[in-house]
C-alpha cells in the first residue's frame, strides 16, 4: 500500500512534483464523492425510513411533530393525521409535519 502511495506521489521527469492528487480536477471529483457518501446518501436513507414510518402510522403510536409537539395518533387519514395532544384535545396535522414516530410496542417496553 505504501509503495502505491509513493508511486502516485512521484512526478514524471520534466513535470512539477505534487503527484496525482495535486491536480484540481481530481481533488474536486474526490470531494464530490466524499460529500455523496458522507452527507447525501445517509440523509436520503433517513428520509426514506421516516417516510415508511409515516406511511405505517397506526392509532396509538406516539409522534413528535416538526414544531416539537408530542402527541398520540388518534386517527389516520389520506393526507392528514388527527393527534391527541391532551385529554379531550384533538388536532389535525399534515403527515409531512411528523418528524419522529415512536411505535406503540416500542413505547410500552421502554
Amino acid at each position: 500500500m505504501l509503495s502505491f502511495v509513493t508511486l502516485l506521489a512521484q512526478a514524471p521527469a520534466g513535470q512539477p512534483s505534487g503527484g496525482l492528487f495535486a491536480r484540481p480536477e481530481i481533488m474536486m471529483v474526490l470531494m464530490v464523492v466524499m460529500f455523496y457518501f458522507l452527507l447525501i446518501r445517509p440523509q436520503q436513507r433517513q428520509r426514506k425510513e421516516l417516510q415508511k414510518r409515516i406511511d405505517a402510522l397506526q392509532k396509538g403510536d406516539q409522534i413528535v411533530t416538526s414544531s416539537g409537539k408530542h402527541a398520540i395518533v388518534h386517527n389516520v387519514k389520506d393526507r392528514t393525521v388527527v393527534l391527541k395532544v391532551a385529554e379531550g384535545v384533538m388536532e389535525e396535522y399534515e403527515k409531512s409535519a411528523v418528524a419522529t414516530v415512536i411505535k406503540k410496542e416500542a413505547s410500552t417496553t421502554a
